[in-house]
Parts: C-alpha cells; structure tokens; sequence
C-alpha cells in the first residue's frame, strides 16, 4: 500500500510506503527513503439523502449517495436509487433544507430532501486519496459510459487512475481489467497518476 504526499525528509512529493499501520502510519518516502509517522485519516461516512424522483408525471422516493461537506446546487446531476438495485441519473429541480425551507444550495448535511427529475446523464462521485487527504470529484457522464479499475481517466482536469470502483449493488471492483457502467457506479476511488507515466481517457 502507497500513499502519496509529501515527504518531511526531503520535501518532495512522493509516494510514501506504509510499512506499519496502527494508532498512527510508519511510512518509507519512494524518493529519498526516509521514515516517518503520519496520523491515520478517518475518511467521513456518506450520507444516504432523501429523495423525491419525477418521470414524467409520476414521483417515487428514493435515496441519494452524499459526502457530509458536498455542496448541493439546483441543476446538479446526481444519481438517485430507488427499490431494489434501481437506479437513474437525475437532475436536482429543488431543494428543502433543515428549517422548511427551499434553497439554490446547500451543504448534504443540511438536506432534508432533494426534489429531482430523470434525466440521461449521470453525476458519478470521485475519491483520490493523496496521503492523509481525500480529494473529491464529480464527474459528469452518461450513464452508459464504461469505467475500467486500473486504467487512467481526466476527473477535474486531474489524470487519476481508479484503484477500485464500488458499485450501488453492493460488491466493489478492484481486479484490474474489471468494468461497469457508470449508472451503476455509488463511487470510484483512485490515486493521481505521474504525469511522466499517464495514460489518459478524456471524458
């Protein structure tokens, strides 16, 4: 296990090697070899977001998948899911926030339920780890788009190449070589890729 960050020895940033995982990380920087200790990041729970989901004339409850701190907007794409592994691309038409009342914006935390309409593109969530910080991604698609563990894609402008992909059905991908759907994804995780070495799909 790697972790990417910068080293206090020689200042670079550099992949780190855990060589020991316990209150804290004993790491080896890949650059100069020097050992040091990190704290252990304690990545934050996502919430499950009620959710109202309009086809046509017709409305169902459903759930969306949200980090704490991600910041929710009117005409967002996200995707709810609803009974069972069913699950569709929407487009946030309104928004009811703790108090009563409906806001252009708003923390996930501060959500009580996101009022949503089906649309075809999706809005799949991203997560690079870079040493004791998790960078977070979204990134806009269709829903039939492919993702692959192992290979290198553009999330903000950054090459990250998915280490595994966990999907709204349960299990978690992590052979390299193994694909799915976007539509089916609840979340990618990944590492920024050197540029030296990157091999980029643009989406």
């Amino acid at each position: 296990m790697e972790w990417n960050q910068r080293c206090p020895g020689c200042g670079e940033e550099a992949d780190q090697e855990v060589l020991r995982e316990s209150h804290d990380l004993l790491l080896r920087c890949s650059a100069c070899g020097h050992i040091h200790r990190a704290p252990r990041e304690t990545p934050a729970e996502p919430l499950r977001v009620r959710a109202i989901v309009s086809a046509g004339t017709e409305s169902r409850p459903g759930t969306i998948e949200l980090m704490p701190d991600d910041l929710v907007e009117v005409g967002d794409l996200l995707v709810a899911e609803g009974e069972g592994d069913e699950a569709a691309g929407v487009e946030v038409s309104s928004i009811e926030a703790k108090g009563g009342g409906r806001v252009a914006r708003a923390t996930a935390g501060e959500v009580v339920t996101l009022w949503t309409r089906v649309v075809e593109d999706v809005v799949v969530p991203v997560s690079v780890h870079r040493g004791r910080e998790t960078i977070p991604f979204h990134q806009r698609t269709d829903g039939e788009e492919v993702f692959v563990v192992g290979e290198v894609y553009t999330f903000g402008g950054r090459r990250v190449r998915i280490s595994h992909i966990k999907l709204r059905d349960g299990p978690v991908l992590r052979k390299e070589g193994w694909k799915t759907l976007a539509r089916r994804v609840r979340r990618i995780y990944g590492r920024f890729e050197r540029e030296e070495t990157a091999y980029s799909r643009r989406k």
